[in-house]
């Protein structure tokens, strides 16, 4: 008898319903799965055959064939397990029941257990799309699959509790969808910093208040030990909480990459990413024989961290640029291609020179010129005119580290920003920008209004400093957020005067 159970196979952070033909027939007992299956796909044989026979039921020594339709789509992760299992026992006649409306996830243990599964959000909202009612899950990721509104989610611990309620013995079980509070979903992160434990360095909390308030990137550059590190991990308490929809996005990128815990269904906090310089191409931007999401992307609507940048190489360094302006990455392979989301705040930390001491007024430093401008050529102009800001981190005086009285608290400055915020999303109503970074030079046009005394400023700064097109357009914008944290309609000369004083550029 032939069986048929629906699926979802996960292709980056989408997937495509799969459809699991079951056939028994006599002959010598063999078991094979068709279908363009992975390594993961092919042991499932021995994983279904445990967990049959340690459930309760027959396995059938038959010739079972089992094909993972389309047959031209890899698949890879062992979710096929349960629907495998599933249409074994429809076919053998061990249970009968309509699964025409519902698809099956999930990975089985010897024992027979239902086990956590990678990529639930994405796949149960392409069934939901593909208007299948009745999705049954692993107990373990019923809170994630039941983020997605309209479907019926049915959560089971064992495949005997499944078939149990297929042949009509017990009730389907209920959903808990009580949430639990998620802290930053990088394992890498320390607590969060407060701004007011930070002494000194007021010019550089200004310039995180202005990148949080529009989405700007930010380079930091000054002498080993002078708080670059501790100021960038300030940065995600000052940024707004993000909405339901930026959480279900960063969350379904957690869940396919396998990092988001069962325990934690969605996830609140904005992410931090800090990679170590020695990282590759594609564990910075994405890749592998089936494409994951990279650090840029797990970064999406957070905050990416690279310290020591220079030392990340000139190739690391290039591949960002794309993502950078467009906001997503898109990896290619023989197969065809797949895109991420990577709209993420680039925070960069370095020194000024190999020993860290160009120009620092208290310790010499030891390199020679063309040693401190090789250093600094590392990074391309190219990718300078990409930063949004750069500022000078100096050392910190003894009386400022003495110092028992504390700064402005990081939740005064995210109310700051949140309003900031609250200002542009009024203003991107009616498209898909989020923030004044994400502006194309139509919106700037548009958004960018300049009175007569910042247009002169901005003329002549343009004139002595040979700024670029592109370096035009991003001190508007930069300028624009400035605006917005004074809530002002129109951008006037200070403006664009403290916008100008962030550009990029090299000390040598």
């Amino acid at each position: 008898m032939l069986a048929k159970i629906y699926s979802c196979a996960l292709i980056g952070l989408e997937g495509t319903i799969v459809e699991v033909e079951v056939d028994i027939s006599p002959g010598l007992p063999f078991f094979a799965i068709v279908g363009l299956p992975d390594a993961a796909v092919s042991e499932a044989k021995e994983r279904v055959r445990s967990a049959v026979r340690n459930s309760g039921f027959v396995f059938p020594m038959k010739h079972i064939c089992a094909n993972l339709a389309p047959a031209d789509l890899k698949k890879a992760g062992p979710a096929y397990d349960l629907p495998i299992a599933i249409g074994m026992l429809i076919s053998s006649h061990q249970i009968q029941c309509d699964v025409s409306n519902t698809v099956f996830l999930g990975e089985l243990s010897l024992d027979g257990n239902l086990r956590h599964t990678n990529g639930i959000l994405s796949m149960v909202a392409l069934a939901s799309q593909n208007g299948y009612k009745n999705i049954v899950v692993p107990e373990a990721d019923a809170r994630e699959a039941a983020l997605v509104e309209g479907v019926n989610i049915l959560p089971f611990a064992t495949l005997s509790q499944l078939v149990r309620y297929l042949l009509g013995e017990i009730p389907a079980p209920e959903v808990d969808k009580s949430e639990t509070p998620v802290e930053n979903p990088a394992d890498c992160n320390t607590a969060i910093v407060d701004f007011a434990h930070i002494k000194g360095q007021e010019h550089v909390k200004r310039a995180l208040e202005v990148a949080a308030a529009g989405g700007h990137n930010i380079v930091m550059f000054g002498p080993p030990g002078s708080g670059k590190t501790l100021l960038a991990r300030s940065l995600p308490g000052i940024l707004p909480p993000m909405t339901n929809e930026e959480a279900l996005e960063v969350t379904r990128i957690y869940s396919a990459s396998g990092l988001l815990p069962p325990e934690t269904p969605l996830i609140r906090s904005r992410p931090f990413r800090a990679p170590h310089y020695t990282i590759s191409d594609a564990g910075l931007v994405g890749g592998g024989h089936f494409p994951k999401p990279g650090e840029i992307s797990l970064s999406h609507r957070g905050v990416l961290f690279l310290d020591e940048l220079p030392e990340f190489g000139q190739s690391l360094l290039e591949v960002l640029r794309q993502p950078l302006e467009d906001k997503i990455v898109t990896i290619s392979r023989a197969r065809g291609s797949l895109t991420f989301p990577a709209n993420f705040m680039l925070v960069g930390a370095m020194n000024p020179c190999p020993c860290g001491y160009y120009g620092d007024p208290y310790r010499p430093c030891t390199c020679n010129p063309g040693l401190v401008s090789r250093y600094q050529k590392r990074i391309s102009g190219p990718f300078l005119d990409r930063i949004d800001i750069f500022i000078e981190v100096p050392h910190i005086d003894y009386e400022k580290l003495s110092d028992e009285r504390l700064g402005e608290k990081s939740d005064l400055v995210q109310r700051r920003v949140t309003e900031a915020r609250e200002i542009q999303r009024q203003r991107f109503k009616e498209s898909a920008l989020a923030a004044n970074s994400e502006m194309t030079p139509v919106e700037v046009r548009n958004f960018c209004q300049t009175d007569e005394s910042a247009q002169s400023l901005l003329k002549a700064a343009m004139k002595q400093m040979s700024l670029s097109a592109r370096a035009f357009h991003r001190i508007l914008k930069l300028s624009r957020t400035i605006a917005d944290l004074e809530k002002s309609d129109i951008i006037r000369a200070n403006h664009i005067a403290e916008a100008i004083q962030y550009r990029p550029r090299r000390s040598v």
